[in-house]
């Protein structure tokens, strides 16, 4: 099984902030994502295990199934300014916000139907102890981790989740420290997957203090680790959450 038509197109229509250029990948070159969503939805780890035989080669698939199939809804829509416009079937328009997007569009993964959510907290997170995930996949949003130019790949996956994860965390727009106020500000998917990342924490250093100040050292720049050190007792509050569409016709410049 191979990602390289992913590869191509993330390569082609993404920048190195992130940011799609969904108006031309819809325009001018919409065969190769649907050539490659065409893929996912009929193969993936559970159809056809013996693609994957390994942990690498079914994460890899799960994270790129992901984000393509994000792509692929998003451009279905498009356009919008944020995922928040897909809106629910008319007699539920009472269901939670970005509903729409996340919870009553379904998409085939090897045959078998998800939506997005349930792609993320009942594949992803449910079969795998690796929170790094969290800064690998990409819900088409400003305040997601930025979207790679690169598909992940089981032979690159150790080097690919670790440089997102760094990428993020040191990103001040994700992590920043208010000495004076003792406030540790931190991106909401860093509040709202505490739990994940700290008991990857306990497991792999069961002598240390589990929090998120010392999760985040182990990826900060070297002149960020002293502050962390710091803020280890800082109240900590998360940064509100950027539901704009990465869109480079939106966002550039």
């Amino acid at each position: 099984f191979t990602h390289e038509l992913l590869d191509q197109v993330l390569s082609e229509y993404v920048d190195d902030a992130g940011r799609v250029d969904y108006r031309g990948l819809r325009e001018d070159d919409p065969d190769r994502l649907a050539a490659y969503y065409d893929l996912i939805a009929t193969y993936s780890p559970d159809s056809h295990p013996q693609l994957f035989p390994g942990m690498e080669e079914r994460l890899a698939y799960w994270i790129n199934a992901y984000n393509a199939a994000t792509l692929a809804a998003v451009l279905s829509e498009y356009p919008i300014a944020s995922v928040s416009e897909v809106k629910p079937p008319r007699l539920l328009f009472f269901a939670p916000d970005k509903s729409g997007f996340f919870y009553f569009r379904k998409l085939l993964f090897g045959g078998e139907s998800y939506n997005l959510y349930n792609l993320e907290n009942e594949v992803i997170r449910g079969r795998f102890t690796e929170p790094r995930i969290h800064f690998a996949i990409n819900c088409a949003s400003n305040g997601c981790p930025r979207l790679p130019r690169y598909a992940f790949t089981a032979d690159q996956l150790e080097y690919q989740l670790e440089a997102e994860t760094r990428k993020f965390i040191n990103e001040p727009r994700n992590l920043r420290i208010d000495h004076e106020q003792k406030i540790l500000h931190l991106s909401s998917i860093l509040t709202w997957y505490e739990e994940d990342y700290l008991a990857w924490y306990r497991e792999k250093y069961p002598e240390q203090n589990a929090n998120l100040a010392n999760y985040l050292k182990l990826y900060a720049d070297q002149s960020r680790i002293a502050e962390l050190d710091r803020a280890i007792e800082y109240e900590i509050q998360a940064i509100p959450y950027d539901w704009g569409l990465n869109d480079r016709a939106l966002t550039a410049p």
